[in-house]
């Protein structure tokens, strides 16, 4: 039965032949006006009448098959140029009678096939012609025009064509082999650039037959038998003549079938594993496992510096050629070689130098002008220092229909699948990452000459391309960009990657590649089937454990849809992750094809499951509470519970729960007469002491609503404050009143006007006051420097202390320890918690707060079950020797927490609960109980508290994917009214949430970057003003600061960036620790075993505690400036021993710099990575050690390489002293042994 093409259309036409000449454009454009692109036919059939069947009907089993699948009229070829690119485009397509309107892209044509077609069609007409030219001009009538323009402006370029090399000096490596090479040599022996096949084989194989074609094969390609050696650190090509490969035929038939499906898997694995040694020719190799008499496994496996994707091809291809005329017994039907690779190599160096290479080098220079040097996708684990290529691969399909509505919306859009393809992947490392700069790495097979496409070898050459998400284009925007730039870089594809590299200069980091680090590629070389004579084949799916990048996606078209793998690094990737990471890329890609008009940051990348789990499932907080109730109120109705309970103790003193109702009551009349009520604002500047617990209540029983103001603020900001919330009643102490700026308010002093104020009644009052109105405004450090009141209703409170009772738990037998001043929001845990709970509230003074040692008494003395406080202060405590105490409850918030401070704070005490929150949604959002399943780099924060909405967001409002880093927005029960008097500044932060349609609610932007992790815990990640960019780089503080604190002898430590007068940033690291012979170089040391180079702090300050905010979170502003100069790798310091002299000549010579100091960076003196081979052979030959690639990329100075110099000759007498004492012991007796341990144990027992 006639199979024909989906979307083919047919259409009754009763109309005369002259009529329907133009009739398929005029239809074609009709439908496009009415329909989607993917639902255009392509091609279009008229007849006379349509077919009917009996009944009527139109018989579609009866409609004739159309003759070609062609969009355009068929006119043939009209001038020989005409006919000359219609022969290229049939040999190219495989497709026969090509008219002048043909278009190539709708007759299958593709960016490799374009590459070919333009290989062929520049030797045609000796015509250096861009790849850019067949996209513009597609049919043959338009290149043909093309050509005949560029013949008459006369723009091409002609390179001379590859010729045998006639010499036999030392043959050079080409770029590409090159790379490999320093790879090599920098890793040593390993498996990564193995390129290994499988095939499973049924039927009737010749062994004998197969191996002759192999070897025939190996003969017939030099490159198969090159190995490749180092001549005074470079590298030369060696081609062996005698080397051949032969079959390792593996019997496998004795085994049971478990056993040996189990050893066909493990002999894959070990042969795709073996490292080839590049110095041992040939770098192929193959094994036959027999299964049966029957039944087969061919495993084969060439090193990369070999052979590319192109090149399995080209072997398949001959293999079957030879194999099929060996079994015949005739002779090779293969044609001889016209040139071999080792002549392109020569070509290579010779002609694509000097001005043909400088232009080219100066696009590149261009393009990547600016680009980051790591797209900082965020990761399962920590960037090791030194990446490893251990990987894992995930595989998935995209079915047919959303395959070719791809290829319609890339057809309709002027580009090729690859590039539409490519815009979607770098949308999605965007969205990932946050960054609107992508660079991904992407492999052309670089055979743009009609003479190499035959050849086996390693031509394959990697585009650096980047995209811009600048604005916020739509899709279809971004792929006008990216196809520009994917037509100019394969204008300039014959730049090899390493030569972009070494002109560039980037950072140079051991814990990435340079230039990118996620890389894409869409496989369409050209590929046979093998065809073996007498059996069958079927490809072995071979697991690889190898990733080259940081993750690769690859991409093949089939007739089943798209098939792709996602190939990552483990040290960097749990497969969740990845499983997450490709379904979202399906996601995209759907709503792409649904409507590539839409801003890339609104395309959908959640399924409608995820986006539920997100917003709704993780949010359902829902939790009854006393929403009409104020906090004064259920204190009140603690009273009448336990009143002759003990509420709160001060020092010496104490009250019970209705002494403190009393006085709050008497003090709450008094201010009523003072005029406060609802609304009124109140400030209470008190010590800690009794008299702030009961100011406090006052304030609230009497309706009014506190301003708490710290005595120890500067009177500049008391003053501000006491200005800006116009407080009509000031409460204090007579202490306090001389370091008060001179106030306005009426001053009450709870203190001296007691006697007053206790002359009030002492029955509770009934003000009017509600769930609705304010309970307290607390003011904030600003950004503009001036402090913002934040204000707090009573049901927000209410909701928070309620929410806190049943988690982390609080009952009447406890009591809590009040360390927090009432300046720092999180004191109204404190305070209020024990007192609705009937539990009983400890304070302590200011003194003590700050005294580890005094704190840990007042623990132990007060036999405290709950306490609250900072990082910083428990870090105080655990440095002051504090032993803890089991039966603690231990709160923590206000700062991200140290894994280590929370792994030690685990050890010795009952519970250890992390909060976070920001003041504007009423003191803590989020809570968890630590366990010891720590990892990351901070304890996670937890999940919302009751009534309480927690989204994280992109830029666009978007909610991110698990794992991905975003903002944190907060809604609920807990939101503040705003900002007192700053309307701007509440409109800016408080936003409409975007999720609910009713438009009521609200969400406070907390500028805090945090992440879902895949349980629903959130992970706080850092201050979004903390994350900094040196050199290109985003550096979270934090994660400095988080290694620093694993050292032992380090208490403390921050680290912040600090901007000279030359604009440049540096980091600088302050840290806490009472060992005094702790160095500079220690902590560098402990740093580079966990960080790369470009999160080295630039210095080191060493302090004896470090400054805090009266809240009791680290001063970052009041740090002080680090001594002398910071940059001290700019200095010029001269070697200063003959040693130190020798290396910075090998420095000078090999760099062609002078004056090189001890310093100085090899690499940024203009060194790069081929020339780090000639420094490091040098090296070894002057002072006899064997120090290797990788030392020069750790430490790249003279003051660094002499390290390893001395380090090595160190080792290398040691080694040489136990070889002379192992000869010595040789040459004694057994008795003269004995003799000389005995005299050696006596000797080590007199001292």
């Amino acid at each position: 039965m006639l199979e024909v093409k989906p979307w083919s259309a047919y259409a009754n036409n009763p109309l005369k032949r002259e009529w329907n000449r133009n009739l398929v454009s005029e239809l074609r454009e009709y439908l496009k006006d009415k329909l989607p692109e993917y639902m255009v036919p392509s091609t279009f059939v008229t007849l006379d009448t349509l077919p009917l069947t009996p009944n009527g009907k139109i018989d579609r089993k009866a409609l004739p098959a159309p003759e070609t699948q062609r969009d355009a009229e068929y006119i043939a070829p009209r001038t020989p140029s005409e006919q000359i690119i219609a022969n290229i485009f049939a040999q190219v397509l495989n497709v026969e009678n090509i008219g002048i309107n043909d278009n190539f892209f709708e007759l299958g044509g593709h960016s490799l096939l374009a590459t070919q077609l333009i290989s062929r069609v520049r030797e045609a007409f000796s015509l250096e012609i861009p790849l850019r030219a067949l996209f513009s001009s597609p049919t043959v009538a338009q290149l043909a025009q093309t050509l005949s323009q560029l013949h008459h402006t006369n723009k091409g370029l002609t390179l001379p064509p590859i010729q045998p090399r006639t010499e036999r000096e030392q043959l050079p490596l080409s770029w590409a082999q090159e790379r490999l090479w320093f790879l090599n040599q920098l890793e040593g022996n390993s498996a990564t650039y193995n390129i290994p096949a499988g095939v499973r084989i049924n039927g009737n194989l010749d062994i004998d037959a197969l191996q002759k074609a192999l070897t025939e094969i190996v003969q017939r390609h030099e490159v198969l038998r090159t190995s490749f050696l180092t001549d005074n650190g470079k590298a030369i090509q060696v081609i062996t003549p005698e080397a051949t490969i032969k079959i390792n035929l593996v019997d496998l038939e004795q085994l049971e079938t478990n056993q040996r499906e189990n050893a066909v898997t493990e002999q894959a694995q070990r042969e795709a594993t073996t490292p080839f040694d590049l110095e041992n020719a040939p770098l192929i190799r193959c094994s036959v496992l027999q299964l049966s008499t029957s039944e087969y496994v061919l495993l084969l496996t060439m090193h990369h510096i070999i052979s590319d994707g192109w090149s399995i091809g080209v072997l398949i291809q001959e293999l079957s050629s030879l194999y099929q005329a060996l079994l015949r017994g005739e002779e090779s039907p293969l044609t001889q070689l016209p040139i071999q690779y080792g002549d392109f190599a020569v070509w290579q160096r010779q002609y694509l130098s000097g001005q043909v290479l400088a232009s080219q080098l100066d696009y590149w220079k261009l393009q990547l002008s600016g680009a980051p040097d790591l797209l900082q996708l965020a990761t399962d684990y920590p960037r090791p220092t030194v990446i490893s290529y251990q990987g894992r691969t995930r595989s998935f399909s995209i079915d047919i229909d959303l395959t070719k509505k791809l290829q319609a919306l890339s057809r309709e859009l002027g580009t090729t699948l690859f590039m539409t393809l490519y815009g979607a992947f770098s949308t999605l490392l965007y969205r990932y990452s946050g960054q609107s700069d992508i660079v991904i790495g992407s492999p052309i097979a670089n055979r743009n000459r009609s003479e190499i496409e035959s050849l086996i070898g390693f031509f394959v050459n990697t585009l650096v391309l980047r995209t811009s998400f600048d604005n916020n284009p739509s899709f279809k925007e971004l792929l006008t960009q990216v196809r520009e730039t994917t037509l100019k870089a394969y204008e300039h594809q014959d730049v090899a990657f390493e030569q972009i590299v070494e002109a560039l200069q980037p950072q140079r980091s051991l814990s990435h590649s340079p230039l990118f680090q996620v890389m894409f590629v869409l496989q369409n070389a050209p590929m046979s089937d093998v065809e073996l004579p007498g059996v069958t084949l079927s490809q072995m799916q071979l697991e690889s454990r190898i990733a080259k990048f940081d993750l690769t996606l690859s991409m093949t078209e089939t007739d089943q849809g798209l098939v792709g793998e996602w190939e990552y690094n483990t040290d960097l990737f749990e497969e969740q992750t990845i499983e997450r990471m490709a379904a979202h890329f399906q996601n995209l890609l759907q709503a792409i094809v649904e409507n590539p008009s839409q801003k890339v940051a609104e395309l959908n990348l959640l399924s409608e499951s995820e986006r539920h789990q997100l917003l709704v499932e993780w949010n359902d907080t829902a939790k009854v509470y006393q929403s009409d109730k104020c906090i004064h109120q259920l204190f009140e109705e603690q009273v009448e519970k336990t009143p002759d309970s003990i509420a709160v103790v001060f020092e010496q003193e104490q009250l019970t729960y209705v002494q403190l109702n009393q006085r709050a009551n008497q003090l709450a009349h008094h201010l009523q007469t003072l005029g406060v009520g609802p609304e009124v604002l109140v400030g209470i500047c008190v010590e800690r002491s009794l008299e702030m617990v009961v100011g406090l209540l006052g304030i609230l029983k009497a309706g009014g609503a506190y301003v708490p103001l710290d005595p120890n603020y500067p009177q500049d900001r008391l003053s501000y404050m006491l200005a800006d919330s116009a407080v009509g009643v000031l409460l204090t102490q007579s202490s306090l009143l001389e370091f008060l700026p001179s106030p306005t308010a009426q001053v009450v002093c709870l203190d001296s006007d007691w006697g007053a104020i206790e002359q009030n009644s002492q029955e509770n009052l009934e003000v009017g006051v509600g769930e609705h109105n304010l309970a307290y405004v607390i003011y904030t450090s600003g950004s503009t420097g001036k402090p913002k009141g934040v204000q707090i209703q009573h049901q927000a409170l209410v909701n928070f202390l309620e929410s806190m009772q049943q988690k982390p738990g609080l009952h009447s037998k406890d009591i809590l320890l009040s360390v927090t001043t009432l300046s720092f929001d999180i004191a109204g845990l404190e305070l209020y918690l024990p007192l609705i709970t009937g539990a009983r509230l400890v304070i302590v003074n200011r003194e003590i707060t700050k005294d580890g040692m005094r704190l840990a008494q007042s623990i132990e003395d007060h036999q405290v079950t709950i306490m609250q406080a900072t990082p910083a202060t428990w870090k105080l405590l655990l440095t002051s020797g504090w032993k803890g105490d089991q039966q603690l409850k231990i709160l923590c918030g206000g700062e991200a927490l140290d894994i280590s401070v929370a792994e030690e704070l685990l050890k010795i005490s009952g519970q250890v609960w992390n909060l976070y929150g920001p003041t504007e949604t009423t003191i803590w959002s989020s809570i968890t109980q630590v366990d010891n399943n720590l990892n990351g780099s901070s304890v996670p924060i937890g999940r919302a508290i009751n009534n309480t909405q927690v989204y994280i967001l992109d830029k666009q409002l978007q909610p991110v994917p698990i794992g991905v880093p975003g903002e944190i927005y907060i809604g609920g029960a807990g939101l503040a009214k705003g900002y007192l008097n700053r309307p701007e500044l509440t409109q800016e932060k408080f936003i409409l949430n975007p999720f609910d349609d009713s438009g009521k609610t609200i969400l406070y932007k907390t500028g805090d970057l945090c992440r879902y992790l895949p349980d629903g815990n959130i992970e706080y990640i850092g201050r979004i003003d903390h994350q900094v960019k040196i050199r290109g780089f985003r550096i979270e503080l934090g994660e400095i600061e988080t290694v620093l604190n694993t050292h032992t002898q380090i208490q403390q430590a921050v680290v912040i960036a600090t901007e000279e007068l030359s604009g440049n940033k540096r980091l600088v690291a302050y840290v806490v620790s009472e060992d005094e012979s702790l160095s500079t170089n220690q902590m560098r040391e402990l740093l580079k075993q966990k960080l790369p180079e470009y999160m080295m702090p630039a210095a080191f300050v060493t302090l004896d505690n470090l400054p805090l905010t009266p809240n009791g979170k680290v001063d970052r502003k009041a740090l002080p400036a680090p001594d002398g100069e910071i940059a001290r790798e700019h200095e010029y310091v001269a070697p200063r021993t003959p040693s130190e002299e020798i290396i910075a000549n090998i420095f000078t010579e090999v760099l062609g710099v002078p004056n090189v100091g001890i310093y100085d960076n090899f690499f940024e003196l203009g060194g790069h990575s081929l020339l780090t081979t000639q420094v490091i052979s040098r090296l070894n030959q002057t002072f006899s050690v064997e120090i290797s690639l990788r030392q020069m990329f750790e430490t790249p100075t003279v003051a660094g390489l002499i390290e390893a110099v001395t380090d090595a000759q160190l080792q290398n007498t040691e080694e040489e002293e136990i070889t002379n004492l192992l000869a010595e012991l040789e040459e004694l007796s057994d008795e003269e042994v004995q003799q000389l341990l005995a005299q050696e144990m006596q000797s080590s027992a007199h001292h």
